[in-house]
C-alpha cells in the first residue's frame, strides 16, 4: 500500500509539469532587429544587443514577425561606498543605467522607451585580480538582470 501511494504521488507530481513551457523561448519572440545604435558604454551595449540578436536570429522568416529598430544608451558608474579608518576602500557600488528605445521599423511608432537601472555592491578583496574578477562578475549579473527586464517589457509591448 505504501508503494502504491508513493508511486501515485510521484506520477501526479511528474504529470503536473508536462505542459511547462519557458516564457522567453525564442519561438515566442515575434520581432527581429533590423537596425541598432549603441551610445555610451559600447562594450555593455553590445552585450545587451547581442543577447537580443542571438534570441531572434533563429526565427524563421514570417510575415507576422515585427521588424524593430533599437537604440541602447548605457552607462556604468563605479563609486566607493565604505572606507576604513586609514582611508582604504572596503566596498564599491556599481550602477548601470540603460535607456532603451524600441521603434517599429515600418511605421516608426515607438514600442518601448524605458530606462533600466540596476546596482550592486561588492567588497574589495586582498588580491587586486580577485577584486577585478568580482567587479566583472557583478557587471555581468547586472547586464543579465537588465536583459531579463527588457525581455519582459518587449514581450508585453510587442
Amino acid at each position: 500500500i505504501t508503494f502504491l501511494i508513493f508511486t501515485t504521488i510521484l506520477v501526479i507530481s511528474i504529470s503536473g509539469c508536462t505542459g511547462y513551457k519557458p516564457i522567453f523561448q525564442s519561438t515566442n519572440l515575434q520581432f527581429k532587429i533590423t537596425n541598432h545604435a549603441i551610445e555610451g558604454n559600447k562594450v555593455l551595449g553590445n552585450k545587451i544587443y547581442s543577447n537580443l540578436h542571438n534570441l531572434t536570429k533563429s526565427l524563421p522568416d514570417d510575415k507576422n514577425i515585427k521588424n524593430i529598430d533599437i537604440i541602447i544608451n548605457i552607462s556604468k558608474e563605479k563609486s566607493e561606498t565604505s572606507k576604513n579608518s586609514a582611508g582604504k576602500i572596503l566596498e564599491y557600488k556599481i550602477l548601470i543605467s540603460a535607456k532603451i528605445i524600441v521603434t517599429d521599423s515600418i511605421s516608426s511608432n515607438q514600442i518601448l522607451n524605458q530606462t533600466f537601472i540596476s546596482s550592486s555592491t561588492y567588497k574589495v578583496q586582498d588580491q587586486y585580480s580577485e577584486t577585478v574578477k568580482l567587479e566583472n562578475k557583478s557587471t555581468e549579473d547586472l547586464i543579465n538582470k537588465i536583459n531579463q527586464e527588457l525581455l519582459i517589457q518587449l514581450s508585453q509591448s510587442i
